[in-house]
């Protein structure tokens, strides 16, 4: 599906919430041009890299061209307003007012530009000048409050998961703004403002709906869903979603006891007595290999699974069967495993080097620099 081809995308955002945006803009056909300065997108210094080239920036920036422009150099702001008056799309994640003063604010776009602003606290209110990153998002947000590890201290999540649930998120703003657009009697812009906060927000809907609406925490869910550590050293990971399967779990654990037991009723008194109760289960869980439980909880239609690592899943018969990872050749770092882009399954060009496209992009738009 290519439903944006012809549409041109100007992506000065580094990091990877603005440019993955763009790099779902590029696998549905929009032609997009990552402006970077001459120490490229900072995502380039970041994970295994080799020769200007990163993991994170390869992710996040296929099927993009690339052009450097030092926009502290007056030579450069011809081939940049060139650049954003052709903009079906801007996308920038400066500080609050820094892309204005290097000419790439909203103001100098096209009449009907579709301008978007990534930022970790949003455009205005007292933090909007604040910098940010994933993990302090999670921790603003109320995300590693509620990743409590066995230890009983709070954990960032491992993946970058603001980052990139804010990526989704602008897709589909900028989305939503182009088929909004295409009604239009006559051009007029549209301005959005995306941000970690929100994204965060978005993904915590459940807990701030009910937080706020009890005025406190809620109990924990479906206790005692969580990993569980097996005989061998591998974890099993259990989840609850009725009461039933706290019984057929139960029956498995062949552990009887634990349903007449007063403080294990249900969910809620099940909560209250974690401490308890998580005890007497990693004493039971331990008393086996993981692939017993694995077998022995499916079996009974429980939802249940080994913990893998993501090497792990890389080996497992079922994602090789379905290809949900395809190898990709990225020059500069080799052949690397690429996830499919879900319900589109687009595969996109490689990343493009700082400034790869710099001469061919200058020459199209008539500008040198």
């Amino acid at each position: 599906m290519q439903p944006y081809k012809g549409l041109f995308v100007l992506d000065a955002a580094q990091g990877i919430a603005g440019p993955y945006c763009g790099m779902m803009l590029a696998a549905m056909g929009a032609e997009v041009v990552k402006l970077e300065p001459p120490a490229g997108d900072w995502s380039r210094g970041l994970t295994a890299r080799d020769n200007g080239h990163s993991v994170m920036s390869t992710v996040f920036n296929r099927g993009k061209r690339s052009i450097m422009l030092d926009l502290s150099k007056p030579e450069s702001q011809a081939p940049l307003r060139a650049l954003v008056e052709r903009a079906d799309v801007v996308l920038e994640a400066f500080r609050p007012g820094v892309a204005a003063r290097i000419g790439l604010g909203v103001e100098a776009t096209r009449a009907d530009c579709v301008y978007l602003s990534v930022s970790g606290f949003g455009q205005s209110g007292p933090l909007s000048e604040r910098p940010c990153t994933d993990g302090v998002m999670q921790a603003f947000s109320g995300i590693v409050a509620l990743n409590t590890g066995a230890d009983g201290a709070p954990h960032k999540v491992g993946n970058l998961l603001v980052d990139v649930h804010t990526g989704m998120s602008a897709f589909a703003a900028v989305q939503a703004a182009l088929a909004d657009r295409a009604r239009d009697a006559a051009p007029r812009r549209r301005v959005l403002d995306v941000s970690l906060l929100q994204g965060a927000a978005s993904l915590l809907a459940i807990n701030v709906a009910e937080a706020g609406l009890l005025g406190r925490m809620p109990a924990e869910l479906n206790v005692p869903a969580g990993a569980y550590q097996a005989r061998c050293g591998a974890w099993v990971m259990v989840a609850l979603v009725r009461e039933q399967d706290w019984v057929d779990l139960v029956g498995v654990l062949e552990a009887p006891q634990l349903l007449s037991d007063p403080r294990f009723t249900d969910f809620p008194t099940r909560a209250a007595n974690k401490p308890a109760l998580l005890e007497l289960l990693r004493a039971i869980f331990a008393q086996r290999e993981a692939a017993d439980w694995v077998a022995a909880l499916q079996a009974k239609r429980l939802l249940a699974d080994r913990v893998n690592t993501v090497v792990d899943w890389l080996a497992e018969p079922h994602v090789q069967a379905i290809g949900a990872a395809q190898m990709m050749q990225q020059p500069g770092l080799g052949t690397l495993p690429m996830s499919l882009i879900p319900g589109l399954g687009a595969q996109l060009a490689a990343a493009p080097g700082i400034g790869e496209h710099t001469a061919e992009i200058l020459a199209e738009i008539g500008a040198t620099a």
